[in-house]
């Protein structure tokens, strides 16, 4: 099941060959936000200054004066993961397979680059760091290829490496998503490649949320040693993010005529939809941030900050945030420092600016949650 997937144009460029490349120093300034990129001069902002939601001014190029903005002029975002240090993340591009290391204050650096098939909803879609990524610096990837759904391994000196292959594609429902499952695995979910059939054989790894351990095998204490499946009846997930310190999961999907929102705990059965809504915003990722759940809105160009009870209940009412400001959302991700990333899609059936599509890190808006639509 392991095979190696060969880099387009060559191997991949690390800066470094030791993992704590990826990594920034400790912050003097953690709660700063991203400094305005002005060519040929540096700005500071004054301490704990955070970004602003929104530019002042339009941007000219891929020159964009918006001091949240921290990367620009990429293809359409598919997955985000913030690195330690809470200045800088990796960033896959959905269509071009592209892994890059954005940072508030220095260049876009290339990491790695992987072979994708973006149709029917697919290509690089996921993106997570290593449980163990302090020791290891590993990442992870999810990617659609011309014959199948995978995850992928990136090491730092390394061309990627396929660790789950098989994972079935088709004409759509060819998304997934990635996340850290707790000290020893990784949380994979797959979308069901068209058919709902598969998503409710057991047997078949599409429509799945499934536990894997770094090198693609099933984690132990799953409900099966020899399956990697822990829930099944997914369609085409978006997102997936961690409830409740990793006991739960929280997957944001496009259901068949509605879009949902799952919790899952691994090893039960996948009861009603613990959110759904009914004007099918285009939910597109969610993000863990403090005790708020962070829905990415594609459709609606927005996040919903949401309010999580206990055992799947929300309080308050959502709280919808950075409405038409910097278009479609398409990846989100909680950075260690309280600071919310995003990435856009403009650039695949938006109305692009000159320096789309961006990543952008932001305060969190505040919110609720509420009772289910």
């Amino acid at each position: 099941m392991l095979t190696a997937l060969a880099l387009v144009g060559g191997c991949a460029d690390f800066p470094e060959q030791h993992p704590r490349s990826w990594r920034d120093q400790p912050s003097l300034r953690p709660q700063a936000g991203p400094e305005p990129r002005v060519e040929g001069e540096e700005q500071e902002p004054p301490s704990g200054e955070r970004p602003r939601s929104g530019p002042e001014q339009p941007p000219e190029g891929c020159t964009d004066p918006d001091p949240a903005v921290v990367a620009t002029c990429l293809a359409p975002v598919g997955a985000v993961a913030a690195l330690p240090g809470g200045n800088s993340a990796l960033v896959g591009e959905r269509t071009t397979g592209r892994v890059l290391r954005v940072h508030a204050e220095r260049p876009t650096e290339e990491i790695a680059r992987i072979p994708v098939d973006p149709s029917g909803g697919g290509g690089l879609t996921g993106l997570s760091l290593s449980p163990s990524y302090a020791e290891d610096g590993l990442v992870y990837a999810y990617v659609t290829t011309e014959t199948d759904n995978r995850v992928v391994r990136i090491a730092p000196g390394d061309p990627p490496e396929a660790v789950l292959t098989g994972i079935p594609r088709g004409p759509s429902g060819n998304g997934g998503a990635i996340t850290v499952g707790g000290r020893d695995s990784l949380i994979v979910a797959t979308g069901d490649a068209g058919s709902p059939k598969r998503a409710s054989d057991p047997e078949n790894l599409a429509g799945k949320l499934l536990r894997i351990d770094s090198f693609g095998d099933p984690a132990e204490d799953n409900p099966s040693p020899d399956s990697p499946v822990v829930s099944a009846g997914l369609t085409a997930p978006e997102g997936v993010c961690a409830a409740e310190r990793g006991r739960a999961f929280w997957v944001v999907d496009r259901g068949s005529d509605r879009e949902i929102l799952h919790r899952l705990v691994p090893g039960e059965e996948t009861g009603p939809p613990a959110w759904s809504w009914r004007d099918n915003p285009g939910v597109s990722d969610c993000a863990t941030v403090g005790a708020s759940l962070v829905v990415a809105l594609s459709g609606q160009q927005a996040v919903s900050t949401m309010r999580p009870g206990p055992e799947g209940t929300f309080t308050g009412e959502p709280q919808r945030g950075l409405e038409d400001t910097y278009g479609r959302f398409s990846a989100a991700a909680g950075g260690p420092n309280g600071m919310l990333w995003l990435g856009t899609s403009n650039r695949n059936g938006g109305d692009p600016v000159s320096s789309d599509d961006r990543v952008i890190r932001v305060e969190p808006p505040s919110g609720g949650g509420g009772g289910k639509e």
